[in-house]
């Protein structure tokens, strides 16, 4: 194997992937739906689905919009309770039919009337579709690199770009500042280069 020549070609693959993203109309419903949430964001997806919803919860939350990740198989075991009537839900799942998010979504809805749901997704037979007042879509035909066309990366990769266009645009909307970003984020070096002349953090 030419390692060099392979690594490109998965690179060249994901980034593929990322170009496709047909930037619709819908991802301009889903920022004004994040951007007038009157309760919490909250993220969700299984496996390495949910890292990605993971990482856009912390995003966010450090960018102007309040989030954070529920794990959708503890929903089931009482972090369901963790919602409320007016959250916002974004649920990332290539598939749409990860049993654990889907049932975490009917849950939701019914339990506590929970009716704000974004689905990222990829399948066009994807349950999550019919459960999204919103659908942001990956596109049908993710390509993934892995020789045996499994691993998730390509997919991952376009969650991640799509996750942080959210993010991004949203922070861009709320005028958010970098004395805003250090309010939240005061540590480590992103906090030292925010960091305004007149303030002192306890180190």
């Amino acid at each position: 194997m030419d390692i060099k020549a392979r690594m490109k070609d998965i690179i060249a693959k994901e980034a593929a992937a990322i170009q496709g993203i047909k930037v619709t109309d819908a991802f301009v419903d889903a920022v004004n739906l994040l951007l007038n949430c009157r309760g919490k964001v909250i993220t969700t997806g299984m496996g390495k689905a949910g890292y990605i919803a993971n990482k856009f919860a912390a995003t966010m939350s450090s960018t102007g919009t309040s989030a954070f990740f529920v794990h959708p198989a503890e929903a089931g075991h009482g972090d369901l309770g963790m919602l409320s009537k007016d959250d916002c839900i974004v649920a990332f799942s290539t598939s749409g039919k990860s049993n654990e998010v889907l049932e975490m979504l009917a849950n939701a809805s019914h339990n506590l009337g929970v009716n704000t749901v974004i689905g990222v997704t990829s399948h066009i037979d994807s349950p999550l579709r019919d459960m999204s007042n919103v659908v942001l879509d990956m596109g049908p035909d993710i390509e993934e690199p892995c020789p045996i066309n499994t691993t998730p990366s390509a997919t991952i990769a376009v969650m991640l770009a799509i996750s942080d266009a959210l993010a991004l645009t949203l922070m861009e909307l709320k005028e958010f500042t970098t004395t805003d970003y250090h309010a939240r984020h005061h540590k480590g070096y992103l906090g030292t280069v925010t960091r305004p002349a007149t303030t002192y953090d306890e180190s």
